[in-house]
């Protein structure tokens, strides 16, 4: 595709101009001028990869480290010839090694955050680091091309002496301006041949003595070096030469340092022009809000809301161009100023964009094809830069291009066959793109001609279209309509702007039966578009509202669904807490009952009241069901009178009782042995339960037995012979369970205990108390 007429006639030099603002280095300004479509796939994709991928770090807020950077290839010229360079030239190839040394920091970073950019690294692997010679050069010479007194010991001497000197002079000539401050023109020290001198007035020159080095334009003032300071200038010039035989020392010890590596800076140089220049595509397409677009070697074209990339946003109508797959050919009609020849460039333009690796102004999933070549017949009549393109003009183009075209080409024709005889003119328009139908050559061209109409209606592979116009408005809408001819609107043009209507009927008897119904089944057509285009609006706005709808309805039940689980969460969380508090709560009331079962002995009874009181203490751990909204329940709790013999239930204490005595609202409740007051509140009313005869078994207690023995004190043998005799009265008092307390001491009494109650035919089981009970000082035994 080195066609450069196609470039001129679809303003690509535009492009690479815009592409061209976003460059850091000189380097990349010939990258951009040389930037041209390719017809390779793989090549393209590298472009479009590395566009991608730069555009990717763009959209992160992070751009490559490569700073303004000036060309070296005139330094490393000099240093092919074995010359020196200056200090601009070494800053400009330090300041390239240190962007190297950047641009490699960089890329690690992205790395240590596993971001991959492999178009990009592609390029960063080609580089060539020198920390050695960057730390040399990052010495010696600061970024404006001086040389820095670090460059070396002498030099830094020299300067140090310098400003000694300089110190000196300008102390001897502030001396004179006060002792001969009336003699002078001017109280100050100035510099003429880059020697200290004071204005004298020339009346003064004798007097004042020394060496004239200039006069003023008037000659009323003499530039005089006085001869006290003459000396010390001489000694200042010295050490200026000294410096510089020192600098030019220093900058061919550096430029020789650089001489074995002229190919690696140019690979450098290289490397970062087409780092700049990839991300300067990327810049430009975030600026146009550029999609990558897909490639089919196929030929196959279809940009979806394609947009001219040198028309502002808000100015141009996006359209969608499809070609390719269904038809080679698109023939579109419609009135002038209508937007066909922006169509035509925009197709153009966007191909050359996408084939030479930038992103185009469309929707994502747009495809391109790829073209040997693009050719283009364009009169652009609507710019005053160019003149009227005459038959003979078109043709001229249109035989060059007819001579070099493949079944890989792009044709696009701008009003074919005009210019001559109408009826001449569209028989030779049809003839041409059979000429290309034959080849296989995909072809956009637009036309006034109603016969093409007729023939891309009749012939295969070809499609009308035409671009939208408002017979309402009388302007144009600049859409692009596929499959609709487009029709003439002059008459109705003429008739809104107030033409007589007869005239108007006049006109219109002239028009040909044919024409004439061509023209009414397009208008019928565009009706027809137009209905189907709202009722595709109306359709796509219920849907969306659906689509809403049910979104919104998604999202309430997935947060439904989100409560009841932390509701259900929050509820099992609970009752967890509240078993493992109410469990807690019951072993302590086990052990106070276990530990006063312990105390009373076998003979002797616990209390009833202590009994009741333990047992309520049970009830309490009971979760009280929520009665409050069971008001049937409730009013008949709160009717229901209570009397003298009447059995409740203690709902406090969860015990049976019977009604003895009312006093007023309160009743005294006869539970046991015990006598208490209560609120109906707390009573509950229980079925009348017949008396039963009590029948009182009386056995025969045995010896009165403690259940629990100690044998701390005594010797090995007598505690466990003890032991032995303890267990057999103790079974025979029937007591289940005794508790031994034998001490902690050295173990030894413990061990023996153990061992004893191990071997014991009527032992269950034994362990050692509780913590709060004697720990393992004690053993409490189980019985069978």
């Amino acid at each position: 595709m080195t066609d450069q007429k196609i470039f001129s006639t679809l303003e690509f030099g535009k492009i690479k101009q815009a592409v061209q603002h976003y460059l850091q280095t000189e380097s990349a300004e010939r990258l951009v001028q040389a930037m041209a479509p390719s017809d390779q796939l793989d090549i393209i994709q590298t472009w479009q990869s590395e566009t991608e991928q730069a555009l990717g770090i763009l959209m992160q807020g992070k751009v490559l480290p490569i700073p303004r950077l000036v060309n070296i290839d005139m330094a490393l010229k000099r240093l092919e010839l074995g010359a020196s360079l200056n200090g601009q030239e070494l800053a400009g190839i330090a300041k390239l090694l240190s962007t190297i040394h950047q641009l490699m920091k960089f890329f690690d970073q992205l790395a240590a955050e596993e971001k991959t950019y492999p178009a990009l690294t592609a390029w960063v692997y080609q580089v060539v680091t020198l920390p050695e010679i960057e730390a040399e050069l990052a010495q010696a010479i600061d970024e404006d091309g001086s040389v820095l007194s670090s460059a070396s010991v002498l030099l830094a001497s020299i300067r140090r002496q310098q400003g000694q000197m300089e110190q000196q002079i300008r102390l001897q000539l502030n001396q004179l301006l006060k002792s001969k401050a009336s003699q002078l023109s001017d109280a100050l020290v100035t510099m003429r041949n880059d020697r200290y001198v004071l204005p004298v007035k020339a009346e003064y020159k004798h007097q004042f003595g020394g060496t004239v080095h200039d006069q003023s334009s008037t000659g009323q003032t003499l530039y005089i070096e006085p001869q006290a300071v003459m000396e010390l200038n001489n000694k200042r010039a010295e050490l200026q030469r000294a410096e510089r035989q020192e600098i030019e020392r220093i900058l061919m010890a550096l430029s020789e340092a650089l001489m074995p590596y002229q190919e690696e800076l140019k690979r450098n140089e290289w490397v970062v022009a087409h780092l700049d220049y990839i991300q300067a595509r990327a810049h430009y397409a975030k600026s146009l809000e550029a999609t990558r677009p897909k490639l089919s070697d196929q030929q196959i074209v279809a940009i979806y809301q394609a947009r001219h990339p040198l028309i502002a946003a808000d100015k141009i109508v996006p359209n969608d161009i499809i070609l390719g797959e269904h038809y080679q050919a698109l023939i579109i009609t419609g009135p002038n100023t209508g937007g066909k020849t922006i169509l035509l460039k925009t197709l153009g333009l966007l191909q050359l964009m996408g084939q030479s690796g930038l992103h185009i102004p469309a929707e994502a999933e747009s495809r391109l094809g790829i073209f040997d070549a693009v050719y283009a017949d364009i009169g652009d009549e609507q710019s005053i830069e160019q003149n009227l393109s005459t038959f003979s003009s078109h043709m001229t183009n249109i035989v060059s291009i007819l001579n070099q075209v493949t079944d890989r080409s792009l044709v696009l024709f701008d009003e074919l066959g005009s210019g001559t005889d109408p009826q001449e003119g569209a028989l030779l328009a049809m003839a041409i793109l059979n000429h290309l139908r034959k080849i296989g050559t995909l072809v956009m061209a637009t036309t006034h001609y109603p016969e093409l109409k007729l023939y891309a209606h009749e012939t295969a592979n070809t499609l009308n279209a035409s671009m939208e116009f408002d017979a309402q408005t009388l302007s144009p809408t600049y859409r692009l309509l596929l499959g609709v001819p487009g029709r003439s609107n002059a008459f109705d043009i003429s008739g809104r702007l107030g033409l007589d209507p007869s005239i108007l009927a006049e006109a219109r008897q002239g028009i040909k039966e044919d024409s004439q119904a061509l023209n009414d089944m397009v208008a019928k057509l565009e009706e027809e578009r137009r209905q189907a285009e709202l009722d595709h609006e109306a359709a796509q706005e219920l849907l969306e509202q659906a689509q809403q709808l049910h979104a919104d309805l998604r999202h309430e039940y997935n947060r439904w669904l989100e409560a009841k689980e932390r509701l259900q969460d929050k509820a099992k969380q609970e009752a967890n807490a509240k078993v493992a508090q109410a469990q807690a709560q019951a072993e302590a009331l086990i052990q106070e009952i276990r530990d006063l079962q312990l105390e009373q002995g076998q003979n002797q009874t616990i209390k009833e009241h202590v009994l009741i009181e333990k047992r309520a203490g049970f009830e309490q751990l009971k979760q009280p069901e929520n009665l409050k909204k069971n008001k049937v329940l409730k009013k008949a709790k709160n009717n229901r009178q209570l009397k003298v013999g009447d059995d409740v239930e203690v709902l406090s204490y969860g015990q049976r009782g019977t009604i003895i005595e009312v006093k007023g609202k309160e009743y005294i409740v006869q539970m046991g042995i015990l006598k208490m007051k209560f609120e109906q509140e707390e009573l509950e009313p229980l079925n009348q339960v017949e008396t039963k005869t009590k029948v009182n078994v009386h056995r025969q207690a045995g010896p009165k037995v403690q259940t629990s023995i100690d044998l701390r004190g005594e010797r090995y043998e007598q505690a466990l012979y003890r032991l032995r005799q303890y267990l057999d009265a103790a079974l025979l008092s029937n007591h289940p369970m005794v508790t031994i307390i034998h001490g902690k001491g050295t173990g030894a009494l413990r061990q023996g205990v153990k061992e004893v109650l191990a071997k014991h035919p009527q032992v269950d089981r034994f362990e050692y108390s509780p913590a709060n009970a004697g720990g393992n000082g004690s053993t409490i035994v189980y019985f069978k």
